[in-house]
């Protein structure tokens, strides 16, 4: 996943404005302690801090791979 898969998932959940409070502010005990802003910073794969926001926000497995785009024509 690409940190602007991140950023668009983070978003489409959570909206535009919450997402990056939610990412600086929610503490993920599952990365040591570090919120998702700080461990993006300190290397960890977008993917793996993305799953333990959904974990920790109760994030329905459905809608853990974003909304469905429509590819371009």
């Amino acid at each position: 996943m690409r940190l602007s898969d991140f950023w668009r998932l983070m978003e489409d959940e959570f909206g535009s404005g919450y997402a990056h409070v939610l990412a600086d502010d929610l503490v993920l005990t599952d990365l040591g302690g570090r919120t998702a802003s700080g461990a993006l910073a300190a290397g960890e794969r977008p993917k793996r801090v993305w799953l333990s926001i959904c974990e920790a926000q109760d994030v329905p497995e459905a809608r853990r791979l974003g909304r469905d785009i429509k590819p371009r024509a």
